[in-house]
């Protein structure tokens, strides 16, 4: 096996997340979104049934596990009333054939066929054990159009380092509200923007009042040294559990895998589309 530091895991974590985050805010697949009956007027109605499509008709608890950051009653109002709208299937349908139109069109001129061999045999070192959303995607079939393939592959990886930065945070002891509130206290994006996760102003306080009492917080809802300390290392088991499937690619092949999705990543970048912070600590 091949050594590839966990820096490099990091940088190929936020070089691909750009390219699956296009299936939540693409025209493209908001128009068809919207033609199974959602309101696309807002993120929410699509986005629950649209990740959680590959679980199946997956119930609230379930969704809400799995995603875990985000308040189970905001879940509640969108599943399972999604699947009285479409199928899950029709979902799967709706996102594959909306990033078709949108990727395919900001790659024309790019040939991935290279990058999305790469990818592919990325996702090959993938462990899917315990990692629910990352396995339900591997078991979709794979699409032949190359920046299809890609999108794919970018899903496969993300999802299945979600479910293992979830492992991550119940192994720290953060819970939902807990791991929000922790990550903004170091820095990684304003209170404001978690509050799309849906927690209530007393959940988040309770939360900062439970952090402080443990010694990460400070009063005035800082970090403190532990409380940094608690977050890097939540960071690094995350890296470290999605290493395997670089680490058996190689380095030398990650890095051209890079090099290739560097020109994907861009064109998502620059359509405007994906916000200027994210829950998730990136910026645009």
């Amino acid at each position: 096996m091949t050594n590839v530091d966990l820096a490099l895991v990091r940088q190929m974590w936020q070089l691909m997340e750009p390219v699956h985050a296009l299936v939540y805010y693409a025209p493209e697949v908001s128009a068809r979104v919207a033609k199974l009956g959602f309101d696309v007027e807002t993120r929410w109605p699509g986005y629950f049934p649209l990740r959680a499509a590959p679980l199946g008709a997956a119930g609230p608890e379930l969704v809400a596990a799995t995603f875990y950051s985000f308040n189970p009653a905001m879940v509640r109002d969108h599943i399972p009333a999604a699947w009285q709208l479409a199928t899950p299937g029709d979902l799967l349908a709706a996102r594959q054939d909306g990033v078709d139109e949108a990727l395919g069109a900001l790659t024309a001129d790019l040939d991935l066929r290279e990058a999305a061999d790469l990818a592919r045999r990325l996702t090959d070192g993938v462990n899917t054990e315990a990692r629910p959303l990352g396995a339900a995607n591997a078991d979709l079939p794979w699409p032949a159009e190359p920046h299809l393939a890609l999108w794919h592959a970018t899903t496969i990886m993300r999802e299945a380092r979600g479910d293992g930065h979830v492992a991550a945070l119940l192994t720290a002891g953060l819970d939902p509200v807990e791991s929000l509130v922790s990550f903004a206290a170091v820095g990684a994006a304003p209170k404001e923007v978690f509050a799309s996760r849906g927690w209530r102003d007393d959940d988040w306080t309770a939360a900062t009042r439970r952090l402080v009492e443990r010694g990460w917080l400070n009063e005035d809802g800082t970090a403190t040294e532990e409380g940094h300390a608690g977050r890097d290392e939540v960071e690094r088991m995350t890296d470290e559990l999605a290493a395997p499937a670089y680490r058996a690619l190689g380095a030398e092949q990650v890095g051209r895998l890079a090099q290739l999705v560097m020109p994907v990543t861009m064109a998502a970048v620059r359509t405007g589309l994906l916000p200027m912070r994210s829950t998730l600590g990136l910026s645009r």
